[in-house]
């Protein structure tokens, strides 16, 4: 019970920190990302794809198609989820575990996966 708390806690910490940037950044539709959400996207997805011009190209065109399928909110709850399914012991295990946070990374995978065949 404690667990599925936390996890709720969690989740909404995430929104509630995108909802936060988002309204630092400026009024918009919900589904539009801040700069810097953007850019560490691109920047983490240069690294893993060669850091090449073609990269670049490739990756701000993923992260386009993602923002228009997926609201700000629900990609932060994905990252978030997809962050913590990597930690180790009972924290990670939460995560795995939660009805909620699988539908948030599903829903980013599913946004990456189409981002993928348009892009790449």
């Amino acid at each position: 019970m404690r667990l599925t708390s936390m996890l709720s806690f969690l989740v909404a910490a995430g929104v509630y920190a995108a909802s936060a940037a988002e309204a630092f950044a400026g009024s918009g539709p919900p589904s539009d990302y801040p700069t810097s959400a953007r850019a560490e996207y691109v920047f983490a997805c240069m690294k893993t794809n060669g850091d090449t011009r073609e990269a670049l190209a490739q990756c701000s065109c993923s992260i386009d198609v993602i923002a228009s399928l997926l609201p700000y909110d629900a990609y932060v709850a994905g990252e978030t989820v997809a962050s913590m399914n990597q930690e180790l012991g009972q924290i990670g295990a939460m995560f795995r575990g939660a009805k909620v946070a699988r539908d948030a990374l599903a829903q980013l995978r599913r946004a990456q996966a189409e981002a993928e065949v348009r892009c790449f």
